[in-house]
């Protein structure tokens, strides 16, 4: 899957590929002359596909982004309107406007990051509605779609519904993949506060036991929260 900042070539990689080039030109100059006309044309169809995947990504983060300005849009007059703020006339309006942009990138760009984006968001949208079916569906496709970067949010937000839903062992288990596997979206320390908080009441023995670490982080964020969520673990 294209990561929204990854190359697809390695500078070391490449320049392999440019030394193996050269060598071959050197020992194949005749062949070289008669393949001239091919390899103008294979260079030609190789830029145009490079310049067609730098189209696409730049196609997607332009629809990501305008789906973005609907997702954060308000409800009210017309005449609030403008180039960084949209608004719909009514609440039911706004849902469907959003649903749409959401599902239109899911659909044209499945497989992508961009799309794995709008599945999660879908799955965000359904949970606020408090239709736990859909929001784990889309949840479970974003996490299918995105890197480890966007998939940690996906997992974190679809072991809530796994825990409404009552299957606190799934819940459980995505978050511990999150936790041994932690990103810059989901830190280690948010992730172990989370599976804490999902199974403080059927095992408040581990929940301890993940909490008390934390409650003298150095990061206060991360103290007082643990220190917050100890305070709601059942005694043992």
């Amino acid at each position: 899957m294209d990561k929204l900042t990854r190359k697809e070539l390695k500078s070391d990689k490449f320049a392999l590929e440019v030394q193996h080039s050269v060598e071959f030109v050197s020992e194949h100059r005749r062949q070289m002359i008669y393949w001239g006309v091919t390899a103008a044309v294979l260079v030609v169809i190789v830029t145009g596909i490079l310049w067609y995947r730098s189209y696409q990504h730049d196609a997607r983060q332009e629809a990501l982004h305008a789906a973005m300005q609907i997702q954060n849009s308000t409800v009210g007059p017309s005449q609030s309107q403008s180039d960084y703020v949209v608004s719909y006339p009514t609440a039911q309006a706004r849902e469907a406007a959003v649903l749409k942009a959401w599902r239109d990138m899911a659909a044209k760009y499945s497989g992508t990051q961009e799309g794995g984006i709008a599945e999660y968001f879908l799955g965000t949208n359904a949970a606020d509605n408090g239709n736990l079916a859909d929001a784990a569906k889309h949840f479970q496709a974003a996490i299918n779609a995105s890197d480890d970067v966007y998939a940690s949010e996906a997992k974190m937000a679809l072991a809530e519904v796994y825990a409404a839903q009552g299957k606190l062992k799934e819940g459980a288990n995505l978050i511990q993949s999150v936790i041994d596997h932690p990103t810059v979206m989901v830190s280690k320390d948010a992730a172990t506060l989370a599976l804490a908080n999902l199974i403080k009441d059927s095992d408040p023995k581990r929940a301890h036991q993940l909490v008390d670490p934390l409650r003298s982080s150095t990061r206060s964020a991360v103290s007082q929260a643990a220190i917050t969520l100890e305070a709601s673990i059942p005694k043992q």
